[in-house]
């Protein structure tokens, strides 16, 4: 049986939503940052999608 990795684009977005869910979690935003988490591990098998649900929370805070 042989195991794909992966981009390292993918393992580079993956890491950077991780990074994005701590800084939520230090900042006392605990809502987002486990949407984070939860994007983070998605990102595993859809990629793109921790980079997207990252830019949209951030749009989300801006337009408030």
């Amino acid at each position: 049986m042989t195991t794909v990795q992966g981009s390292p684009l993918n393992r580079l977005s993956v890491l950077s939503t991780l990074v994005d869910a701590a800084f939520a979690f230090v900042r006392g935003r605990t809502k987002s940052g486990l949407v984070l988490l939860g994007a983070a591990a998605l990102s595993r098998r859809v990629p793109g999608i921790g980079t997207a649900v990252s830019v949209l929370l951030r749009l989300i805070r801006r337009l408030r």
